[in-house]
């Protein structure tokens, strides 16, 4: 009689499920454009119902490429057990290996066609590498400063194009929430699947 045979834990896929499914139930989007809307009195950012949804539609977007690009920058820097040897972190071949089916299992999830993924992984690539540019720079910000990120710059625009530095430093407030919610998420499935892998000590 045949068994089945358990399937082997997939951390990438996993990770953009809970990555995907947390943004959307933590709801940082849509608190973020709500928070600014009475914080700044601008109540016509919420005044037509389709416009609004488009708002958050774009938001949640530029928040996903922030999320996948901090939990990237994490997985990659998270120790992983090597063999008997001391855990360490991804190689560059196994970095370049988990993003690609980070990725793949994203584009599966969202149902998106080829184009759809194409740009999104173009967007992700812009950020990775305006993110890797300003590396030195990055800081423990003040409140009431807006932190260089291109999540920040993008959404500012998108959000309030008049109000430009206002909605930056919203926009920088809800960037933290984003990352920590990335590298918290990161952590809970990496570590389990690290704890997986690592021999047993007899």
């Amino acid at each position: 009689m045949a068994t089945d045979k358990p399937e082997k834990f997939d951390a990438p896929a996993e990770l953009a499920l809970r990555l995907t499914e947390g943004l959307q139930k933590e709801r940082i989007v849509p608190r973020f454009v709500d928070s600014y809307v009475v914080e700044h009195g601008r109540q016509a950012l919420q005044a037509h119902a389709a416009m609004y949804r488009d708002l958050l539609t774009l938001l949640q977007r530029e928040a996903m490429l922030a999320v996948m690009a901090r939990a990237l920058e994490v997985a990659y820097a998270e120790p992983l057990p090597a063999g008997r040897g001391k855990p360490q972190p991804m190689s560059r071949k196994d970095a370049a290996a988990f993003r690609r089916k980070l990725l793949a299992a994203l584009t599966r999830q969202q149902k998106w066609t080829a184009g759809d993924a194409m740009e999104f992984q173009s967007d992700l690539q812009l950020y990775e590498d305006l993110l890797a540019r300003n590396a030195s720079a990055r800081r423990h910000r003040k409140p009431f400063e807006a932190a260089n990120h291109p999540f920040v710059d993008r959404c500012a625009f998108v959000l309030d194009s008049s109000f430009l530095e206002d909605a930056r430093v919203a926009a920088s407030r809800a960037l933290n929430d984003l990352e920590r919610f990335a590298a918290e998420t990161v952590g809970s499935v990496l570590a389990p699947a690290a704890a997986k892998s690592s021999p047993v000590r007899r």
